[in-house]
């Protein structure tokens, strides 16, 4: 499912890097006087952009999704084991994608496709560069851009169907 890939290649779909500055917006807690400043924080991150986009050049930005470590969700409430294990593993989660451990890589880890940024293209690379970088190989890679198409192209309807 995984491939390490080489200093030198080019950033792909599927790429997981750690370790990415992210831009994050806070908002004051002052009531009275409220006001938005921006933090930088380092994230796991996964490329959703489209690999011949990256490749043809095409991007000089690129869509990202925040990876977090299963066992810190667990720790912080966010997810209990039982979900994780019933729901997110099995994908039937809009907004998270589930990858499983690979020993020595990659945590388990869910894929936040909610939690979405935009970096640029040259800023990312050189971070690729630098760092060890997880690749999630073909037929998981286009599995995982079907679940981020899915989670945005979904229609609501406003009210569940009758029954009787």
């Amino acid at each position: 499912m995984y491939s390490l890939a080489s200093s030198g290649d080019l950033l792909t779909q599927g790429d997981i890097l750690a370790a990415c500055p992210i831009n994050e917006w806070d908002l004051s807690d002052d009531i009275s006087n409220r006001s938005w400043s921006i933090s930088q924080a380092y994230h796991r991150v996964l490329v959703l952009t489209q690999a011949c986009d990256l490749m043809n050049s095409k991007a000089q930005r690129v869509q990202i999704a925040v990876v977090h470590d299963v066992e810190k969700m667990v720790e912080l409430g966010v997810l209990s084991r039982a979900t994780i294990r019933d729901h997110v593993r099995l994908h039937r989660v809009f907004g998270m994608y589930f990858l499983p451990q690979w020993e020595g890589h990659l945590p388990e880890s869910i894929v936040d496709l909610r939690d979405l940024h935009t970096v640029p293209l040259r800023m990312l690379q050189e971070l690729a560069d630098k760092v060890d970088r997880v690749r999630v190989m073909t037929p998981y890679r286009e599995h995982l851009a079907q679940h981020f198409a899915v989670t945005y192209s979904r229609i609501a309807l406003p009210e569940p169907y009758q029954t009787k």
